[in-house]
């Protein structure tokens, strides 16, 4: 008796075991870092540093780059040809010469079968360029086909930019938080040189947010000992607003840095350049001691270590399985 209740009792345990379905399979999942791009082989470290970085973190995960910049991809286009620019910048990655959009890079990957993706972004607000890469990828995301199988993109989610996002679910104020401890070594180095630091930042003439300003706050309360002010290339705050505060604080030395992922064209001619129009002449033309420093945000650990935990809350938003 005791022997065939045993034998019963196998026959319903591997019954039910054979009838137990098969564990979801996660899509295939990709990454792509979508960043404005720059054409300054000195910069594209920058961008380098931050792929290096979500690479090491999701060794099983394609990352690539997408690049916003129309006339940055055409020059990209351009050099695949160039045999001895490729000679003397062995450094650039093969991938650059075929740099694609947003779309284009994305289509590529949904041709090779990835269907989850998180797109992160390298850009510092919320500002035209992160409104159009959700209009891109909200349209995506928002195709549906007959059948479920067919259609293109399963799950499509955006990291936020460095310095946050509108809404509850991510707190922008803790982003700047962030940042500002990220910058820590901007301020060490303006302490040595015992020198106001001021950054120059991109920004836009369509949308402000006050980020920028709140960010100066916020490195002024952290760094009492230090002063420490943002001006923009497009809108507020200016150059002119900036010129004017350090005149009226009486800054006689400045250590001029880039608040920019790369330090391209803007950092190169804008900021540091010898024109009569770049903010270290101006500067100068107003009796102070400038020391530009050429270095994006991108080759900041600190900041890399940002943009990967913005890619990280996307991913775990959206449930997509980064490997």
């Amino acid at each position: 008796m005791k022997r065939l209740s045993a034998a019963l009792t196998a026959t319903v345990l591997s019954t039910h075991l054979a009838a137990a379905p098969a564990p979801i399979q996660p899509e295939p999942s990709a990454i792509v870092l979508a960043a404005f791009g720059t054409t300054y082989d000195s910069a594209v470290d920058s961008l380098l540093k931050i792929q290096h970085d979500v690479q090491q973190a999701y060794p099983d995960t394609p990352v690539r780059f997408a690049f916003t910049s129309n006339i940055i991809r055409k020059r990209w286009h351009q050099r695949r040809d160039d045999r001895d620019y490729q000679v003397a910048h062995p450094e650039i990655p093969a991938e650059l010469y075929q740099v694609k959009n947003v779309l284009g890079t994305l289509a590529d990957l949904q041709n090779d079968g990835y269907r989850d993706i998180v797109v992160q972004t390298t850009l510092l607000t919320h500002g035209e360029e992160f409104t159009d890469l959700l209009a891109y990828t909200d349209a995506l995301s928002g195709i549906d086909t007959l059948k479920a199988k067919w259609k293109p993109f399963q799950r499509i989610t955006v990291g936020r930019p460095l310095m946050g996002t509108w809404g509850a679910q991510q707190e922008y104020r803790h982003d700047l938080e962030a940042l500002t401890q990220a910058l820590a070594a901007d301020v060490d180095q303006a302490r040595r040189s015992n020198a106001a630091l001021v950054y120059m930042g991109h920004g836009n003439d369509h949308l402000s947010t006050g980020l920028y300003y709140e960010l100066e706050e916020l490195m002024n309360q952290h760094y009492p000992d230090v002063p420490v002010y943002v001006g923009l290339v497009e809108g507020h705050p200016d150059f002119d607003r900036l010129s004017a505060r350090l005149q009226q604080d009486g800054v006689t030395r400045v250590q001029l840095r880039p608040l920019m992922v790369v330090a391209g064209d803007h950092a190169s001619n804008d900021m540091a350049g010898d024109e009569p129009d770049s903010w270290k002449v101006q500067l100068q033309q107003l009796g102070m001691e400038v020391e530009p420093i050429l270095s994006g945000l991108g080759n900041n650990p600190q900041v890399r270590q940002r943009y990967l935990n913005h890619l990280n809350d996307a991913a775990a938003a959206a449930g997509i399985v980064l490997k």
